[in-house]
């Protein structure tokens, strides 16, 4: 199967994410797994509370979700892969990213889904502004 037949959602977008839309573009028959992670903004970061953060992304940002997804999708040829990560201001409890990994079997989809996650936190060019309940904020580098 070629590869882009197997990217479903991916990208950066400002508006809230919604997992099973996004997990839908990789569900097929052939799948009897379907695996999904949602990175939700918490109320904390090292012993500090936090009120909400910010993300703002490079204008490469969406070309470099999708080439994350094709990259794993190359690592895992038995998976679909689909991930979207949120940017703006976002609330507690909101979702930063989504991603999405069907296969025939679980365990592949489980190995695929941590490898798109973790990709994406190692080269995504987003910046995150973390807001704390003192009024101070922080920039973190990417997120």
């Amino acid at each position: 199967m070629d590869i882009s037949t197997r990217i479903g959602a991916t990208g950066v977008q400002d508006s809230p994410l919604d997992t099973s839309s996004i997990a839908d573009t990789v569900r097929s028959d052939a799948s009897g797994a379907l695996v999904t992670f949602e990175g939700i903004v918490r109320n904390h970061d090292d012993g500090r509370s936090v009120t909400g953060i910010e993300y703002i992304a490079h204008p490469s940002a969406s070309e470099v979700v999708d080439e994350v997804a094709e990259d794993v999708a190359a690592r895992h040829p038995e998976c679909r892969v689909a991930v979207v990560h949120r940017v703006g201001k976002l609330d507690i409890g909101e979702l930063a990213l989504v991603a999405a990994v069907s296969s025939p079997h679980r365990e592949a989809s489980f190995a695929a889904v941590q490898d798109v996650v973790d990709t994406v936190k190692d080269k995504l060019p987003v910046w995150k502004r973390q807001v704390f309940t003192d009024g101070s904020d922080e920039w973190v580098g990417s997120a």
